[in-house]
Parts: C-alpha cells; sequence; structure tokens
C-alpha cells in the first residue's frame, strides 16, 4: 500500500515540474508574443504622430524664418532712418526752391522773396 502511495506522490511532483519547467519554457514565448501584439495594435498610431510631429515642425521652421526674415527687414528700416532723415531735407530745400523759382516766375524780384532754405 505504500508503495502505490509513493508513487502516486511521485508522479505529482513530476508532474508539477514537468508542468513548472513547461510554463517556464515558454514564459518568454509568451511575453514576446504580448509584446508583439502591442506593437501591432500600437505602431500605427505612433507613426501618425510622427508624421504630425514632422509636418508641424517643418511649419514651424517656415514660420520662424518668416519672423527673422520681418526682424531683419525692420531692424534695416531703423538702420535706414538716417537716408530718410537726409532725404526729407533735400526734399524741403527742393520745395523751397521751386517755391522761389515760381515767385521769380510770376513776377517777383528775388530780393524781395526769402532766400531758399537750405537743410
Amino acid at each position: 500500500m505504500e508503495e502505490p502511495e509513493m508513487q502516486l506522490k511521485g508522479k505529482k511532483v513530476t508532474d508539477k515540474f514537468t508542468e513548472s519547467i513547461y510554463v517556464l519554457a515558454n514564459e518568454p514565448s509568451v511575453a514576446l508574443y504580448r509584446l508583439q501584439e502591442h506593437v501591432r495594435r500600437s505602431l500605427p498610431e505612433l507613426a501618425q504622430h510622427k508624421a504630425d510631429m514632422q509636418r508641424w515642425e517643418e511649419q514651424s521652421q517656415g514660420a520662424i524664418y518668416t519672423v527673422e526674415y520681418a526682424c531683419s527687414a525692420v531692424k534695416n528700416l531703423v538702420d535706414s532712418s538716417v537716408y530718410f532723415r537726409s532725404v526729407e531735407g533735400l526734399l524741403k530745400q527742393a520745395i523751397s526752391i521751386r517755391d522761389h523759382m515760381n515767385a521769380t516766375v510770376q513776377g517777383h524780384s528775388p530780393e524781395e522773396l526769402p532766400p531758399p532754405s537750405s537743410a
């Protein structure tokens, strides 16, 4: 009686041991399967996000270039204010000369007119 009971316990132990070995042997396969399943499910969404980010980056780079170009144009305008003042002075001088010439043509003597202003 003792021997069949011992065999039964030995069979249970070997069955449990075999089952444990089987589970341990297949565990990496299950993990890899789950990982592959997750990647397959999430990859299209990740690829879409990547494409969106690349498109936004391109648009941002274009906007940055535009802003930098506009800032450069404004700086150049500020730097050219000296030239605008010079042109303004020359225009005032030209208007004064024109007025002087018109008055001379209308019969006033040059002595009666104020001299053209010089800027």
